[in-house]
């Protein structure tokens, strides 16, 4: 089942290759959707695809990223949008 999900990851998770990394797996799993750095210092994405798909980004987010050290991955699941034709770093 296709979903949308918007995650919020705090941490130290900028500057460290974080929204590079996860624009190459989402592009393996054939996610849409985007990654941003925000001001205040954390990293939105925004994904779209197969849930289980999705599920395996977020645990790569929590248990492959090198550099980046993720304290907390605020979560909300929507219905899918099918808002994104690629996934993008902002």
């Amino acid at each position: 089942m296709k979903k949308t999900v918007h995650l919020n990851l705090t941490g130290h998770v900028q500057g460290v290759g974080l929204r590079y990394s996860v624009y190459n797996i989402a592009l393996r799993l054939n996610i849409t959707g985007y990654a941003k750095n925000l001001y205040d210092g954390s990293v939105e994405i925004v994904a779209e695809g197969n849930e289980e798909d999705i599920n395996m980004l977020i645990d790569y987010i929590k248990n492959g990223l090198r550099w980046a050290r993720v304290e907390s991955i605020a979560q909300k699941w929507d219905d899918y949008q099918g808002m994104y034709h690629t996934f993008e770093i902002m």
